[in-house]
């Protein structure tokens, strides 16, 4: 179905706006009603790595780097035991390869350290890690353990967010305060994985397929396209 593009008038108060967002959340539930996270992972530690190696760097080449690395270290031990030069060449074409290798055998070391071996589930303790900032933190906790401590804002999720006028920031920390205040905290987790799909398939940076996007009614981008 094609959606006609065209300006859309912003609501003007807050029963409006809260209108506006339920259509925008229900529409995304039609399009992406059980999407999940594109990080390929049995554990909490699997995800942890992958999403530490997916900044800078896309999903697909992710998944197509994991299982080596985790076949030669299938431990966390393992990989706090490993030198970073062998873990540095396994994860070397994600791009910064030795930043991420020094994060991941760090983090390796200090869950076995300092949390038993086992991956920590809170968001304070997982901000302790080596690599771990607010958007690996929340990856782990919502698409894991399922707590929704906030909101993960990728690239898609800054993008489209703000065509959908749910944030006027460009800060990622400044995009999740607005997201979490706008957003149901059920949908803390939900609308990440489907933002980030739409942006994927439909809202494509470089050339959104506006007349296929079910948003475009309520999107306020300047460059809609037909």
């Amino acid at each position: 179905m094609a959606w006609m593009a065209k300006k859309v008038v912003k609501p003007g108060n807050e029963e409006e706006r809260k209108r506006r967002l339920s259509k925008i959340l229900r529409r995304l539930n039609i399009d992406y009603p059980h999407v999940e996270c594109a990080l390929r992972h049995d554990s909490a530690w699997e995800l942890l790595v992958a999403t530490i190696l997916s900044a800078q760097c896309t999903d697909v080449r992710v998944n197509m780097v994991t299982p080596a690395l985790f076949e030669r270290y299938p431990t966390i031990d393992a990989m706090a035991a490993a030198p970073v030069e062998e873990i540095e060449e396994l994860v070397k074409t994600t791009g910064f390869f030795r930043n991420k290798a020094k994060s991941l055998k760090g983090a390796a070391q200090k869950i076995v350290s300092e949390f038993g071996g086992a991956v920590p589930s809170t968001l304070d303790e997982l901000l302790a890690l080596p690599g771990v900032a607010r958007k690996t933190a929340n990856v782990v906790l919502g698409s894991w353990f399922r707590k929704a401590t906030g909101v993960v804002v990728d690239t898609h999720v800054q993008r489209i967010s703000r065509r959908l006028d749910l944030t006027g920031q460009t800060d990622p920390k400044k995009i999740e305060q607005d997201l979490m205040a706008a957003l149901p905290r059920r949908r803390w987790i939900l609308y990440s994985h489907q933002i980030i799909h739409h942006g994927r398939r439909v809202c494509i940076a470089r050339k959104p397929k506006c007349g296929e996007c079910r948003l475009n009614d309520l999107c306020y981008a300047d460059d809609k396209l037909g």
